[in-house]
């Protein structure tokens, strides 16, 4: 059985029987979308207010109060749930998920008025399959330079939508072909000062969306869209692995997710956390410190020790001014990256003092681990911690109380304090329905 034949075989043994525990997480990952969703609305309101002419439609913006069609609805909520880097991600892949598979199964799901334990059976099976297809070609994917969240992510957003509306396995078929030659996303749009990098999870959204209806159509696919000789999993990168791409585990890869504490580039987040302890443990004053060496694996490297913050966006990514400001101000969260926190002259002098050094035995660990070692050196003494996984990380989660704390946290951010109060008592009681949830967030 060729590789895309297999795959649709894959997910729908995996769409069989979906353990609850599976669409609590489910659950739990809307939540937390909607919570970013909304406070990227709120960063870029002004920027969207450019599209106030956009067509009117049945489906919502978040934070925004013009409907829209499904395909704009999607991109815009795609767009605004990357913006403040809280969404969550899976680090075997590489992805970012929610921002992609949720706005195009909610966009959807509204228009067409599905149950809402099937647009989370399809939230579920997206993450598998964007999850799959990643770690299939990862790590030679992203050294090419591709952007996970964007190529992977389209298909994840278009098979997502595919399960939540009932497709069958031709449609599905058909549906995997069409996302994966819409694949797209260059990591290139992250440098300097751009603050585009959200796009590639707004057009893999969209382009999700949009494959999932040419799906429903039935034109007959290629055989073997994904493993073919010219097929989207063969060129992406250097190597393909079958085996990983269908391998059945005992866990969905939704629940292997890690979710974000801190509102910078997931590869900060163990030195952010680093950084935090020894600040909070030890009395050292911010002027007493000769350097900040923060020993890491290599791919947390590239791309991510610049120390000139050329904007929001830059400072988010850069690991000396993520463990710059953590250390300062003993915290990772969005209060860090303002315009003020980023132009913050002592801030920015403890950048310069950060240098961010590749660790053989911590790249060899990865990605099993996303080990950082932060050293914060003083005239008279160097304090140390180490971190195996960072918070939020299945092996180091969040607690259920912390992810809603992290929602209400969130919401009160963007100005919902109260849509966030009643949308975590419905969550809280178990009893959501699409129509009333849509209905509260209008």
């Amino acid at each position: 059985m060729n590789s895309t034949d297999a795959f649709v075989e894959y997910l729908f043994e995996m769409n069989t029987s979906i353990p609850e525990r599976v669409i609590d997480k489910a659950k739990q990952c809307v939540m937390d979308y909607l919570g970013a969703v909304y406070a990227g609305a709120s960063v870029n309101r002004t920027a969207f207010d450019q599209l106030q002419n956009m067509q009117e439609g049945k489906c919502t913006v978040f934070g925004c109060p013009i409907k829209t069609d499904e395909l704009t609805a999607s991109f815009i909520n795609g767009y605004n749930a990357h913006t403040v880097e809280m969404d969550d991600g899976h680090r075997f892949g590489m992805i970012h998920l929610g921002a992609s598979i949720i706005s195009a199964v909610l966009a959807v799901g509204e228009i067409e008025k599905i149950e809402f334990r099937r647009i989370l059976s399809g939230i579920a099976i997206g993450y598998e399959a964007a999850v799959r297809m990643a770690v299939s070609v990862q790590p030679g994917h992203k050294k090419r330079g591709f952007h996970t969240s964007g190529t992977c992510g389209t298909a994840g957003a278009a098979i997502g939508a595919a399960f939540a509306l009932g497709y069958d396995r031709e449609e599905v078929k058909s549906t995997i072909s069409a996302a994966a030659t819409s694949a797209a996303g260059l990591l290139e749009i992250q440098e300097d000062s751009s603050q585009l990098k959200p796009y590639n999870i707004a057009h893999a959204s969209m382009s999700g969306v949009m494959a999932a209806r040419i799906g429903k159509c039935r034109f007959v696919p290629p055989d073997d869209m994904l493993g073919g000789k010219r097929g989207a999993l063969r060129i992406l990168s250097d190597f393909f692995s079958k085996e990983k791409l269908i391998h059945r585990s005992e866990l969905y890869e939704i629940e292997r997710i890690y979710v974000k504490p801190y509102a910078a580039c997931r590869h900060c987040h163990s030195a952010i956390e680093g950084a935090i302890s020894i600040a909070e443990s030890c009395s050292v004053l911010p002027k007493e410190v000769k350097r900040i060496d923060v020993y890491t694996y290599e791919l947390a490297v590239k791309g991510h020790d610049h120390k000139k913050i050329r904007g929001v966006t830059s400072a988010k990514l850069s690991l000396p001014y993520s463990v710059a400001a953590a250390f300062v101000r003993k915290s990772g969260g969005l209060e860090i990256f303002g315009i003020e926190e980023i132009n913050d002259k002592d801030i920015l002098a403890m950048t310069d003092k950060v240098h961010v050094i590749p660790f053989e035995e911590f790249t060899a660990a990865s990605p099993d681990k996303r080990i950082s070692e932060v050293h914060v050196v003083t005239q008279d003494h160097t304090y140390c911690h180490r971190v195996d996984y960072a918070k939020g990380e299945p092996e180091n989660p969040l607690l259920k109380e912390e992810i809603e704390e992290k929602f209400i946290h969130l919401m009160k951010w963007a100005g919902q304090g109260k849509a966030g109060n009643e949308v975590l008592r419905m969550f809280s009681q178990d009893v959501i329905s699409t129509e009333r949830l849509f209905r509260l967030l209008n």
